[in-house]
């Protein structure tokens, strides 16, 4: 397995509702001298996608009500609730803290939703980015969730476009010559893990590339393969 290098993409200007993502990305990666290349995955925050695609609403931060009301309206379903945090499942599948719905990194008076539809969210960027860097890439788009049963938040795949989201192994032999029965790996997660780690939650990096990645791994790809299915699912 070659090694890996996860590069920040700084100096992006900061982003408007219908600013074309893709071209201030591939501005700030050539400004910083690291221009995409074929078979880069480049992660973009939830965040400034849905600040381009204009899914930034007004939100009283004060007034529980709204904020209620607002997450609900952004739910499938509501799951738990304790106080005022709301654990609900949204239309895309995923089970998350409040709908998504973020007040971080967001003037007063604003709340950020998550996109309508991150997978084409995703392959937006990725048309983008041939169209204006003539290199293929893949694209995930983050968003920071926490887990169940254990402490701390990571980054997570909301989006993909190109790229296995999940890569099964199922049927593979391990290193003793057994079978694997239920391996299957969340690449896409773990990608944008990673990528967390260049940008941070206060550092204003909305993006980040890595590159040297497993070419068998390059395919179109969705994040509804990491939404475990009801039925499968123990919990719920």
């Amino acid at each position: 397995m070659p090694a890996l290098t996860i590069l920040p993409i700084e100096r992006v200007p900061e982003v408007q509702a219908g600013d074309v993502l893709a071209e201030l990305l591939v501005a700030a990666a050539r400004a910083q001298d690291t221009p995409f290349e074929p078979r880069d995955c480049v992660v973009v925050t939830q965040k400034v996608v849905s600040k381009a695609e204009g899914r930034i609403v007004p939100l009283d931060a004060s007034d529980p009500g709204a904020r209620r009301a607002l997450i609900e309206s952004e739910s499938a379903r509501v799951l738990r609730r304790r106080d005022e945090l709301i654990i609900s499942e949204t239309r895309h599948g995923f089970v998350c803290a409040n709908a998504g719905v973020d007040l971080s990194n967001i003037p007063d008076g604003q709340a950020a939703l998550l996109p309508v539809d991150p997978d084409r969210s995703a392959r937006r960027v990725r048309d983008g980015i041939r169209a204006h860097a003539g290199v293929d890439v893949a694209v995930i788009v983050s968003d920071t969730f926490g887990r169940a049963w254990r402490v701390g938040l990571t980054d997570v795949a909301i989006g993909v476009s190109g790229l296995a989201a999940v890569v099964d192994l199922r049927g593979q032999s391990d290193a003793h010559g057994r079978e694997l029965q239920v391996t299957e790996i969340a690449l896409a997660d773990e990608i944008a893990g990673a990528a967390e780690l260049v940008k941070g939650k206060a550092a204003q990096v909305p993006a980040a590339v890595v590159r040297g990645l497993e070419p068998a791994w390059f395919r179109e790809g969705s994040a509804r393969e990491l939404v475990r299915p009801p039925a499968e699912d123990l919990f719920r």
